[in-house]
């Protein structure tokens, strides 16, 4: 009866040997499932808006992102950039460069053209690059390039704003030449005429601080006269 007994333990142990020297089997590796391919039809202002989230600068705010006007429209002398600057700033009463909606009715009533409400809004829609429903300086330098190219309707209120802000652009746009080469010609005035208006606006500077140096000459003069 021991022995039975005995025997019984050690064919228990055996087994419970067996079972504890198998390999566990390997598990398969899950599997990734692929990620969903957008919509070819896919709406254009939803693509924007993703194109905007993975382009760096366009996560920039407004502010922030580098603009050069000075690069970007080339085709306007130092001067036109100048003065389309003045006329925004004049108008940016809110003074957070940018005209919106109400800032653009009163622009167009003190030009002599106001504008419905629907016409403030695509006048702003035709240039609104960003959809922010305002004019950053940018997108209202677009309306004088629009203007320069002849890509404006003459009954437009974007017309209408170019024509009565007194700055004429009508023989500086490069984008309106009639051929490619009176486009280079045109272009390459543009850049010396560039180049000679920082020459002059560089002269204009070192005359004004030499009537300056001469000015307190003068007046050290006059005090050290009034010292003996």
């Amino acid at each position: 009866m021991a022995t039975e007994e005995l025997a019984g333990k050690l064919s228990r142990r055996l087994q419970v040997g067996e079972q504890d020297g198998q390999p566990e089997q390997e598990q398969e590796p899950e599997r990734e499932e692929p990620e969903p391919a957008l919509d070819s039809g896919a709406d254009g202002e939803l693509s924007a808006k993703l194109q905007r989230r993975t382009d760096p600068q366009a996560q920039l705010s407004p502010a922030r992102r580098v603009f050069s006007p000075y690069a970007e429209f080339r085709e306007f002398s130092r001067r036109q950039i100048k003065d389309m600057e003045r006329l925004f700033r004049q108008y940016d009463e809110g003074k957070d460069g940018f005209i919106d909606l109400t800032e653009l009715k009163l622009m167009m009533e003190k030009l002599g053209a106001p504008q419905t409400h629907l016409g403030l809004k695509n006048m702003i829609k035709e240039v609104d690059e960003d959809f922010d429903g305002k004019l950053s300086f940018r997108e209202f330098l677009l309306i004088f390039r629009k203007a320069a190219a002849g890509e404006l309707e003459e009954n437009s209120g974007l017309h209408a704003l170019a024509r009565l802000s007194e700055i004429d652009v009508s023989t500086e746009g490069v984008k309106g030449a009639k051929s490619f080469f009176e486009a280079k010609v045109q272009a390459m005035n543009v850049s010396s005429r560039f180049e000679e208006e920082i020459k002059a606006e560089q002269e204009e500077k070192k005359r004004q601080a030499e009537e300056m140096k001469q000015r307190k000459a003068a007046f050290k003069e006059l005090q050290s006269a009034f010292k003996q």
